[in-house]
């Protein structure tokens, strides 16, 4: 298995994404990087590093002058400025200079906290994501965004910054938890919401398979999700316009995320604002009242929550708490909604009121 994308930035080629079954092939990847006589520093987490962490060093060695690894707590709770400082030092004392690379070897928060810390450490210098969960496969390892959290304000302080190489081994997903591989169906089912009505029906007529993590029908859909996102993103780089579009259900989701304080997964988060958006949706008369049912069917088919009822979180304050999402805009919030099952676009017109209407409906239980 073999597949590539290439990401574009106006008109001109900057980065491959790779999808392989294991990670025999990175070194013939590294290799037309010419980072031959530079060193590279693996990020990665105390939950991934015992799984992968020897094998992609052996991959690597071969292709560098030099190979170290860095390994930091797991947890979303560890996503965040002391992390980052802990890592600044350990390449400062260790030498790293602008021509050296890191290589983010795990989820959406390894990406997120190496590609931050690529981004600003001597004001830039090259780094990999090698993503490990479904979640950082189809989404967070792709466009560019980096970030830590700051006081559980999810993302707050971050910068875009492109990887040079994007290289998914779908072995991992073997040894991927279920509940964190539910958490990347969020952002999969998402992707056909905003995008692709056919790819939507796909992952319905394919869901038995995928939730047995059948190989060739996971690579099927991580391919279509990273074209989906791969051209989101070359439309629009630092989300002036269109990419905010890839934010459907994250506004209520953020603010629940917050609210949770992190014990809820991101995809999780997601899907609960993916049906609240749809329910939006549909109370302006733009999809019908049975699609709006069958996208949380689908949520619900793929292990996702639509229901808020037995979290113990006020309404009011999750409402209120959107207020504080980076996503505003001169004090208006950038919610997204379906046009129609495929076309989503930025709404700037949704009151508090709609929103606790939507997360009434979420806690009354949906049914459908």
């Amino acid at each position: 298995m073999s597949d590539r994308l290439i990401v574009h930035r106006d008109g001109n080629p900057i980065y491959d994404i790779v999808l392989e079954s294991s990670y025999e092939n990175l070194g013939r990847e590294l290799d037309s990087l010419k980072i031959h006589d530079r060193k590279v520093c693996i990020v990665t987490d105390s939950n991934v590093a015992p799984l992968y962490l020897e094998q992609v060093k052996r991959q690597i060695a071969p292709h560098c002058r030099q190979v170290d690894s860095w390994i930091f707590p797991a947890g979303e709770e560890h996503k965040n400025l002391d992390t980052v400082r802990n890592l600044y030092e350990y390449l400062i004392l260790n030498h790293y200079d602008r021509q050296d690379v890191l290589a983010a070897l795990g989820g959406g928060v390894t990406g997120d906290l190496c590609g931050f810390a690529a981004a600003t450490y001597l004001r830039g210098i090259r780094f990999i994501q090698l993503p490990t969960t479904l979640l950082a496969q189809v989404d967070s390892s792709i466009g560019g965004k980096t970030g830590v959290d700051f006081d559980a304000y999810k993302n707050m302080v971050g910068a875009f910054h492109m990887p040079i190489l994007v290289y998914t081994s779908t072995s991992t997903l073997q040894t991927l938890p279920a509940e964190q591989f539910a958490s990347g169906m969020g952002e999969v089912v998402k992707h056909g919401l905003i995008r692709s009505r056919d790819y939507y029906f796909w992952l319905k007529m394919n869901a038995e398979a995928i939730r047995r993590r059948d190989a060739d029908v996971c690579e099927q859909m991580i391919l279509q999700s990273n074209r989906i996102k791969r051209d989101v993103v070359e439309l629009d780089p630092t989300e002036q316009g269109e990419r905010a579009l890839l934010n459907y259900g994250h506004t209520l989701g953020h603010a629940i995320e917050k609210l949770m304080d992190f014990r809820l997964l991101h995809g999780q988060c997601v899907a609960l604002g993916c049906a609240a958006a749809s329910y939006l949706s549909c109370r302006r008369a733009m999809i019908a009242s049975a699609e709006m049912e069958d996208i949380c069917r689908t949520l619900r088919q793929f292990d996702l929550p639509t229901d808020i009822s037995g979290l113990g979180l006020s309404i009011t304050d999750i409402v209120a708490t959107t207020k504080s999402d980076k996503k505003m805009d001169s004090g208006l919030i950038k919610f997204i909604l379906l046009r129609r099952l495929g076309t989503a676009y930025v709404d700037r017109t949704v009151t508090d009121e709609e929103m606790t209407d939507a997360l009434n409906w979420l806690a009354g239980g949906v049914d459908g």
